[in-house]
C-alpha cells in the first residue's frame, strides 16, 4: 500500500512539475527569455556562419538540431528544456541513480525556472548528471584504466563546450584526485583534469583566437568589482539558490527579502548541519566537494572576468550535486515528509507565476504581426539600446527575438537611422504587450 501511495507521489510531482515548466514560459511576457537568449538563438539562426564566441557554441547547436524537425529557435530551446527533465528522470530510474532525488530537485521551482530558460544551464544539466555517474562508477571501481579515464575525460569536455564555467568542475576533478592520489581512482582524475585543460589551451588559440583574437582583453579586466559588493552579491545569491521555495528577491528592497534571504540561510545551515553529522560517503563527498569548488571559482573569477551577479542560474551546475546529496539525507531522516518539500516549491512557483503573469503568445502575435507588416520577419535587425546596463530597454528586443532570432545590439545613436534598426520606441508605438505588472 506504502508503495502505491509512493508511485502516485511521483506521478503527481512529475507531472506537476512538467505542467509547470510550460506554463513559467508560457505566463511570462518574453517567453522566459534574457538578453543572452537573443545571441543564443541569434547565433543558431545564421551557424555554420560564427557570429561570436562569447559562449560555446553546444547549445546554440542543439537549438539548430531541433530547427531541423520544424522547430523555430525559441520553441527549440522550449524543447530542450523538456526533454533534459525528462532525460534526467528517465536515466535516474533507469540506472537506479538518485531517482527519488531528481524528483525532488526537479520539482523545486529554481530549477523548473531553468528548464523553461532559454538558457544554456537546461542543456548542461543532463551533462552534470552524467558526470556525476560517471565519476560515481569510477569512485566505486565499476570503471576502471583507460576506460575510466577516457569517460571522464569526454564528460569534462563536453561539459566545457556548454558553459566555460565548466573548467571550474575540472579544477575540482583535479583537486579531488589530489586528495585521493593514494587511491585507485586518485590518478584517473588528475589525468581526466589534465586532459581538460589541454582541451581548454587548445580551444583557446584554435577557435576562440581565430575568431575573435581580442575576446581575452575584452572580458579579463582586473578589479572589476570591490569585495564589499561581491560579498553581499554572494550572500544574496547563495541564500536565494539555495531557498528552495522562491529563487528571485525584490532588488528595491522590502521585508520580503529578509524572509526570502532567512529561509535560505537557515536551509544552507540545516544542509552544512545534515553533511557533518551525517557522513558522507565516498561518492556523496565528490558531489558536494565539486559542488563547493565551482561555486568558489565562480565567486573568485568575477575579480577579473565579467559576469553578472551570481545567482541561482549561474550556480545551478554546482549545486545540482549538492542539492540531489542533501536530498537523499532529508529523506532518510524525514521518510515522505520530504516529498512536502517539493510539492510546497510547486505552490509557491505557481502563485508567483499566475501574480506575475505576462501573456507571451499574446506579445508574439503581436510581435509577428508588426515584424510582417515592416518586412522585417526574416531580415537581419538590429536593436538601439541607449546604455547596456539598462536592461528594461532591451525587453522589446528580447522579444522580437523570439520571432526573429537574427537580432543584434547596437549602441550606436546614429544607426537609429537605419530601416533594419529598431528602438523600443519604433515598436511600441505600433503594438501593445501585455507586460507583468509587477516588474
Amino acid at each position: 500500500m506504502k508503495r502505491k501511495q509512493e508511485k502516485l507521489i511521483y506521478i503527481s510531482l512529475i507531472t506537476a512539475t512538467f505542467a509547470m515548466i510550460i506554463i513559467r514560459f508560457l505566463l511570462n511576457e518574453k517567453g522566459r527569455t534574457n538578453p543572452d537568449s537573443i545571441r543564443f538563438m541569434r547565433t543558431a539562426n545564421v551557424f555554420p556562419v560564427i557570429d561570436n564566441t562569447v559562449t560555446p557554441l553546444g547549445y546554440p547547436l542543439s537549438l539548430k538540431f531541433f530547427t531541423l524537425f520544424g522547430f523555430d529557435e525559441f520553441w527549440a530551446s522550449k524543447m530542450v528544456g523538456i526533454l533534459a527533465y525528462f532525460f534526467l528522470l528517465y536515466f535516474a530510474w533507469k540506472k537506479k541513480f538518485y531517482w527519488k532525488e531528481m524528483i525532488f530537485v526537479g520539482g523545486l521551482f529554481s530549477f523548473l525556472s531553468i528548464f523553461s530558460y532559454t538558457m544554456s544551464e537546461a542543456l548542461i544539466l543532463p551533462l552534470i548528471f552524467l558526470f556525476m555517474y560517471v565519476a560515481r562508477q569510477i569512485i566505486i571501481g565499476q570503471i576502471h584504466g583507460f576506460k575510466a579515464f577516457l569517460s571522464l575525460s569526454l564528460m569534462l569536455l563536453l561539459l566545457y563546450n556548454i558553459r566555460y564555467s565548466s573548467l571550474f568542475l575540472m579544477g575540482g576533478v583535479f583537486l579531488f584526485g589530489l586528495l585521493n592520489i593514494k587511491k585507485s581512482y586518485g590518478k584517473t582524475f588528475i589525468f581526466a583534469s589534465f586532459s581538460g585543460f589541454i582541451f581548454v589551451v587548445l580551444y583557446k588559440f584554435i577557435f576562440i583566437d581565430y575568431f575573435n583574437e581580442k575576446y581575452l582583453d575584452t572580458f579579463l579586466q582586473i578589479g572589476l568589482h570591490p569585495t564589499s559588493k561581491l560579498l553581499v552579491e554572494l550572500f544574496q545569491g547563495l541564500t536565494t539558490t539555495f531557498n528552495p521555495f522562491i529563487h528571485i528577491y525584490n532588488p528595491g528592497g522590502g521585508f520580503i527579502n529578509i524572509a526570502i534571504f532567512a529561509i535560505g540561510a537557515a536551509n544552507i545551515g540545516l544542509m552544512a548541519f545534515i553533511f557533518i553529522k551525517n557522513k558522507l560517503s565516498e561518492t556523496e563527498f565528490f558531489f558536494v566537494f565539486i559542488g563547493c569548488v565551482g561555486i568558489i571559482c565562480s565567486f573568485f573569477i568575477q575579480y577579473f572576468y565579467s559576469v553578472n551577479p551570481l545567482d541561482y542560474r549561474l550556480l545551478a551546475p554546482f549545486t545540482l550535486p549538492i542539492w540531489l546529496v542533501y536530498f537523499k539525507k532529508m529523506y532518510s531522516i524525514f521518510g515522505r515528509l520530504t516529498y512536502g518539500i517539493t510539492a510546497l516549491s510547486l505552490m509557491t512557483g505557481l502563485l508567483f507565476t499566475l501574480l506575475s503573469k505576462g501573456n507571451y503568445l499574446k506579445n508574439r502575435q503581436e510581435v509577428t504581426r508588426f515584424l510582417k507588416e515592416e518586412k522585417m520577419e526574416n531580415v537581419p535587425l538590429k536593436y538601439y539600446m541607449p546604455d547596456e546596463k539598462d536592461l528594461d530597454k532591451v525587453q522589446v528586443a528580447e522579444l522580437i527575438s523570439t520571432v526573429n532570432p537574427n537580432v543584434g545590439i547596437t549602441f550606436k545613436a546614429s544607426d537609429t537611422l537605419k530601416k533594419n534598426v529598431l528602438t523600443e520606441f519604433k515598436v511600441l508605438r505600433k503594438i501593445k504587450i501585455d507586460k507583468n505588472k509587477f516588474q
